[in-house]
């Protein structure tokens, strides 16, 4: 985790959801099967105003000193223990933090009848989640990655990870707050219990494929209302 997710709201929406300027230039669409080094809507703070914008920038974070954007390919992912010592994390966990707005994300699980897709969303939030991120700059323009941390509940029987979680309360925090390891606490049980781990079909195992459709719950055999 995490390798694809949906994030469908429009610039509009997330502009006032997060309270951040929009300067995507009607580059953002809905895309409910994002992959790595696709564009995604990510909220950040301006090192000229000092406020929230809404940017876009490619998934799967490219260092200053790369000479190849496809190095992003390996830094979609962020892991909490060791970003804040690592040397392609840690500057941007010091001064570069960012939401990284989602409808949900995908998982897979392999189950008797073979492989099953997984979508974790909050229905309670209309399926609004807020990733923590982190973001940089290079000659090949924004890029940034998701934070990562141990899965805990239900999530565990899914995948081993899941995406640092922000509650609206932490957005603040996350986005000013000086770099510091009590940042990447994960989210409380109050706050987990409200997501849905729902089956969805294969179709989203295709990287072409979008659309409403993919993160509709269907019947898999073997998958109970609750996980399995």
């Amino acid at each position: 985790m995490c390798g694809r997710y949906a994030t469908t709201r429009t610039a509009t929406d997330l502009s006032q959801i997060f309270a951040a300027q929009d300067e995507t230039d009607e580059s953002l669409a809905p895309d409910y099967n994002l992959a790595p080094t696709d564009p995604a809507p990510i909220v950040r703070v301006s090192g000229s105003s000092g406020g929230r914008v809404l940017s876009v920038a490619r998934w799967g974070l490219v260092p200053p000193w790369a000479d190849d954007p496809r190095t992003g390919l390996k830094m979609i992912n962020a892991r909490a223990e060791t970003l804040a010592t690592s040397r392609v994390f840690g500057p941007s966990f010091t001064g570069k933090r960012c939401i990284v707005p989602a409808d949900g994300w995908y998982e897979w699980v392999r189950t008797e009848t073979g492989k099953q897709a997984f979508y974790m969303t909050d229905p309670a939030a209309g399926g609004g989640l807020a990733f923590a991120g982190l973001w940089t700059a290079s000659k090949f323009g924004l890029s940034c990655t998701i934070v990562t941390t141990a899965a805990l509940g239900e999530l565990a029987r899914v995948h081993d990870r899941m995406p640092l979680l922000l509650a609206p309360e932490q957005w603040e925090q996350w986005l000013h707050a000086p770099a510091d390891p009590a940042l990447l606490a994960p989210p409380g049980q109050a706050y987990l219990s409200r997501l849905e781990i729902r089956p969805v079909g294969a179709a989203v195992g295709n990287v072409r494929n979008d659309g409403p459709e993919l993160t509709a719950r269907v019947a898999a055999p073997g998958v109970q209302d609750g996980l399995f």
